[in-house]
């Protein structure tokens, strides 16, 4: 199993990074080990549902100083799945594509229209959305 390196963003602002193997978009709880643990790292139980969105990294130190992402999609490119304009509760907003949204699901995912971004893809958490809309 391939491990893959995620941002865990709460809904209550807190950010718990490190390497999980077992996210499932259809489950509620995944197991995240932090990179610094030692001498054996002990996972830690992470609730989906207490998550805004669960990032998708390049790597985990991500740039010294994080720009805004894009909110656009570069003229002339195009695109695999649908467009769509994510706002979280708290304001945020994410633009980027999808390819399975459904309103029966915990949650889905987003692949940023800013291809500069540290994250590969965001798995947004429903519950945790003011508005979906297809741009």
């Amino acid at each position: 199993m391939s491990q893959n390196k995620v941002v865990a963003h709460y809904q209550d602002g807190r950010i718990l990074k490190g390497f999980t193997v077992n996210f499932q978009p259809t489950k509620p709880t995944f197991h995240l080990t932090h990179p610094e643990a030692t001498p054996t790292p002990e996972p830690v139980k992470v609730q989906v549902d207490e998550l805004k969105a669960i990032f998708f990294v390049k790597d985990l130190v991500g740039r010294a100083k994080p720009s805004p992402r894009r909110q656009e999609f570069e003229p002339g490119k195009p695109v695999l799945g649908r467009k769509v304009r994510v706002v979280f509760s708290d304001g945020e907003i994410l633009v980027g594509t999808t390819q399975g949204y459904d309103v029966k699901q915990l949650g889905f995912f987003v692949f940023p229209a800013d291809k500069e971004t540290n994250d590969e893809r965001i798995f947004v958490v429903k519950g945790a959305t003011r508005q979906v809309s297809f741009i």
